[in-house]
């Protein structure tokens, strides 16, 4: 068994396949990072809800996707952007806008894993992990 090389990856595409094959809720193998993440996600409004499954080795997140009325995601599109070949790392003041403020990108900063509307209140940078809408 290959071991996964990017954790993140992996986590956005489960939550994207999920979404395509209309699931309710999908499994993720948890990491204090993927639950950062995932916190924000909920802050936002992008899914329901999330659990910590206790399976016994590191835990599972159980993600609540959230659809719309007409049965679309509400989550459009999830891009990695700090990829284990090739980092991207912004300062405060070159911190990204996402559909010019209607998406969110996720960062991970020296105070956490922050959005990046947060990162421009706390006048922080880091490194960018994802893109949101």
């Amino acid at each position: 068994m290959s071991a996964i090389t990017d954790p993140i990856s992996d986590y956005l595409a489960r939550i994207r396949n999920a979404q395509k094959a209309d699931h309710r809720h999908v499994d993720i193998p948890s990491s204090k990072v993927k639950r950062a993440i995932t916190q924000i996600l909920m802050d936002k409004g992008y899914i329901q809800r999330y659990l910590n499954v206790d399976d016994g080795n590191q835990g599972l997140l159980r993600i609540y996707l959230k659809y719309e009325a007409n049965g679309k995601p509400v989550i459009r599109s999830l891009r990695r952007v700090s990829k284990p070949g090739l980092r991207r790392y912004v300062n405060a003041r070159d911190l990204p806008r996402v559909l010019n403020g209607l998406g969110i990108a996720i960062l991970s900063t020296s105070r956490g894993v922050l959005s990046d509307k947060e990162a421009r209140t706390h006048s922080i940078g880091g490194e960018v992990l994802v893109y949101v809408y």
